[in-house]
C-alpha cells in the first residue's frame, strides 16, 4: 500500500569527473564524439551517464553507482554506461519511481560540445524515455580561469522523479 508521501516529487543529484586521456574514446551521453581526447575509466568512461545514473539511484533512494557496479568488477570492464541508466531506472520502476525532467552541465574546455549537443540530448531523451524539452544539456568551460579543465570533464545532474500507483494501490 502506498502513501501520500510516496507520490510527492522527488530531486536527485549527481556528481562524476573523469580524467581526459589522449586516444580514448569520446563517449558523452551515448554518442562517440570526434575527438583526440576522452575520458578514462573502467566502463566506457561516459562520465554524463555516471552522473545521471547517480542522480536517478539517489532520487530513489537507492545505493550508489559505485555499490551496484563497482569498478573492482570484470563484468563491467568497457561496458556501455548505457546499461547503468536501464538498470537504475529499472530499479526506480520497481519502487513505484519514475523521472519526469532531468538536467545536466557538463564542465570542460575540450572536447567541444555544442556540434553534439543535440544530438546527445536526443539520445538522453530517449534513454530516459521523456520528451526533448524534459531533458537538457549545458557545456560550460572554464574560459581561462585556471584548474584543470583542460585536463578532465566534469558532469552534475540533477533529476526530478514522481510515484506512479503500483498495481494493487488503492490510489
Amino acid at each position: 500500500m502506498s502513501s501520500p508521501m510516496d507520490m510527492l516529487p522527488r530531486v536527485g543529484l549527481g556528481w562524476d569527473r573523469h580524467a581526459l586521456v589522449a586516444g580514448e574514446t569520446c563517449t558523452l551521453a551515448g554518442v562517440v564524439l570526434d575527438s583526440p581526447v576522452g575520458p578514462s575509466g573502467h566502463s566506457d568512461a561516459d562520465v554524463i551517464l555516471h552522473a545521471l545514473t547517480d542522480a536517478l539511484l539517489g532520487a530513489g533512494g537507492l545505493d550508489d553507482l559505485g555499490t551496484l557496479f563497482p569498478d573492482t568488477d570484470p563484468q563491467w570492464k568497457s561496458a556501455s554506461s548505457d546499461r547503468f541508466v536501464t538498470a537504475a531506472l529499472t530499479l526506480l520502476a520497481e519502487v513505484g519511481l519514475r523521472v519526469i525532467s532531468a538536467d545536466m552541465v557538463v564542465i570542460c574546455d575540450r572536447p567541444k560540445l555544442a556540434p553534439h549537443r543535440a544530438t546527445m540530448r536526443a539520445n538522453l531523451a530517449k534513454l530516459l524515455e521523456l520528451p526533448i524539452d524534459r531533458v537538457n544539456l549545458k557545456g560550460k568551460t572554464a574560459e581561462g580561469g585556471g584548474g584543470d579543465a583542460a585536463q578532465a570533464i566534469e558532469v552534475q545532474a540533477i533529476v526530478m522523479l514522481k510515484g506512479v500507483p503500483r498495481a494493487g494501490d488503492c490510489s
